[in-house]
């Protein structure tokens, strides 16, 4: 297998040091648009099956010249969702099969924003899946922690655990804090925004996919390993869309643990138009000049990369499900818990990004090695989930189940 890696930045480079303990794989070329990122994430790592490169995600052309230009059959996306489109297609003209960690982005209803679905996420992907399916190529979407891993959870509960479900609920938490900042996500605000303020969605067998108010039908959540309650709340997220797709189950959601003074904090940035992406005119010593708000918001906070000497405490990705098993009913939560003091000690990467790419890294090893084959637009729950779990246990980070 040949890997071309688009993103070198927290995520990325998580991909390449966990990947570069891995030999199922010929060579990964990390691609950036900052060349100085590519080249240190590869410096790091003094292996050969590594080369670095810059190219602009947002240039389909490019993209695709680089992945014949390298024989790549595989390109994993680690950018942020707005470039998924433009690496999805690029994919399909180059004949490589396409990874990634989220889905296209999604579009409010136009006047019922908050009771109806607009433009979902994954809608644009999904569209072409009759043509990928008809070349006999395959686009996994969905592929790291949540989406990802969750979503081989439910298709574990479906497959092994329940014989009816009632309800699967994302649940999402974390204790983890950050020395010297009253306020530093410890995942892309870009992403976390978009997440956050648009209208979360809900599906429900008998209304199908519907919406509601952000951070609306909270409830505490107790997750294990010490990490405790947390108030968790409904965010737009891809399990929802694509769970129901796969799995039959009644309800799905998605909740996460964001506290109080997170929860404040985006209300503001909304009050104020900072999550704005459109462009807005601002003076500059050159004449004016054209930003997005959301892009300042960025730039003015920490690298979420850089954290992982600052921060303390575990973060909680997990699939809470409901239902029937033997006649009886049943409840449990499949989770996956990272350490920071253990992922710094062991890959040099903070929690966070370090849970979202051993995924896709485990993802790439079954398709290497055909555990995993598909062709068309598939999310992580249309394929086995049993190989999955046992070779992210090979990795060396378990996963969990409680009964509730």
């Amino acid at each position: 297998m040949r890997v071309l890696l688009v993103g070198a930045g927290g995520v990325g480079t998580a991909v390449t040091r966990i990947a570069a303990r891995r030999p199922f794989f010929e060579a990964m070329v990390v691609a950036d648009f900052d060349p100085a990122r590519s080249a240190a994430a590869v410096d790091l790592l003094d292996d050969p099956r590594f080369l670095a490169e810059r190219v602009d995600a947002g240039d389909e052309a490019a993209v695709t010249a680089l992945l014949r230009r390298h024989a790549c059959d595989v390109l994993l996306n680690a950018t942020d969702p707005r470039f998924v489109m433009p690496l999805f297609r690029a994919a399909r003209a180059a004949g490589a099969t396409y990874v990634d960690m989220a889905m296209s982005l999604s579009r409010p209803h136009s006047e019922r924003a908050y009771t109806e679905c607009g433009v979902k996420l994954g809608d644009e992907q999904f569209a072409e899946a009759e043509e990928w399916a008809k070349d006999g190529a395959l686009a996994l979407v969905g592929m790291g922690v949540e989406p990802g891993l969750s979503d081989v959870f439910a298709r574990h509960a479906a497959d092994e655990l329940f014989d009816e479900i009632e309800e699967i609920g994302i649940r999402d938490g974390a204790n983890l804090t950050v020395d010297g900042y009253d306020f530093a996500p410890s995942f892309s605000i870009w992403t976390t925004i978009e997440e956050c303020l648009n209208p979360p969605v809900v599906y429900e067998a008998d209304r199908g996919w519907f919406t509601t108010e952000p951070f609306s039908e909270p409830e505490v959540f107790d997750f294990p390993e010490g990490i405790g309650p947390v108030e968790c709340v409904n965010v737009e997220h891809e399990e929802v869309l694509l769970v129901p797709r796969w799995v039959d189950a009644r309800r799905v959601t998605f909740k996460y643990g964001l506290g109080e003074e997170f929860i404040a904090t985006l209300k503001t940035l909304h009050l104020l138009g900072l999550d704005r992406t459109e462009p807005v005119t601002v003076p500059g010593p050159e004449g004016p000049v054209a930003v997005s708000p959301r892009d300042v918001v960025a730039a003015c906070l920490p690298d979420p990369a850089t954290l992982g000497d600052r921060m303390r405490g575990k973060t909680c990705a997990g699939t809470w499900v409901r239902g029937v098993k033997d006649g009886a009913p049943r409840e449990v939560y499949l989770y996956h818990v990272v350490d920071n003091e253990w992922s710094m000690a062991e890959y040099g990467c903070q929690a966070v990004v370090w849970q979202t790419a051993v995924n896709p890294v485990v993802a790439l090893e079954l398709l290497a090695g055909g555990a995993w084959s598909g062709s068309g637009v598939l999310g992580p729950e249309a394929f086995p989930a049993r190989p999955f779990l046992e070779l992210l246990t090979a990795y060396g980070s378990p996963w969990g189940l409680r009964e509730q």
